[in-house]
């Protein structure tokens, strides 16, 4: 058990039996009342990031996480499969559950996964990946009046906004958390 007034970046918590993560925290002590912490906190299964004070005697379940390797291996109609690289157990998860990051699975890539209590709460890529590109309009030299980019789709059928000078069967890095264009390699 742990209290408000340990709260620090990154602490994982369980309040009110939803698993949260602590992005901000401020100790305020105010001239008059008791000392409390302000946070943000990030609901780990939904995304959703809320504001909540605490006064600072307030106790909490911190929760432990543990990071696994893990490898996507294939993909059927609406199953996604992955193996745990220590155990080589394998994982089978359904497209909604991870829609956020399947644009940019490729076979063999490896990915972490966050487990809490044996439960997987996420699967996240690699930070920058490199992709081929299978499909782009040719640039047009001197076509920046309107705009300096265009829609590329890369090998995993995620459609990247790339310069101009990009072409097809180029490789380009990609910052997955954006899924945003960084450099032709």
């Amino acid at each position: 058990m742990i209290t408000a007034s340990e709260f620090k970046g990154g602490l994982t918590l369980e309040h009110e039996g939803v698993l949260y993560v602590i992005v901000e925290y401020q100790h305020v002590k105010p001239g008059k009342g008791g000392a409390f912490v302000r946070t943000k906190m990030k609901n780990l299964r939904t995304k959703k990031v809320i504001e909540k004070t605490f006064r600072v005697e307030e106790r909490f379940q911190e929760a432990f996480i543990e990071e696994k390797k893990m490898q996507y291996m294939y993909c059927t109609a609406d199953t996604y499969h992955f193996m745990d690289q220590e155990t080589f157990e394998e994982l089978i998860l359904n497209a909604e559950n991870i829609s956020e990051i399947v644009n940019f699975l490729k076979e063999n890539m490896e990915v972490s996964g966050i487990f809490y209590k044996h439960e997987l709460i996420e699967i996240t890529l690699p930070t920058f990946i490199n992709l081929k590109i299978t499909h782009t309009e040719p640039g047009i030299k001197g076509d920046t009046a309107k705009s300096s980019y265009k829609p590329a789709t890369v090998e995993t059928g995620a459609i990247v906004q790339v310069p101009l000078f990009v072409n097809e069967n180029d490789t380009i890095k990609i910052d997955t958390r954006t899924g945003t264009y960084v450099e032709r390699i």
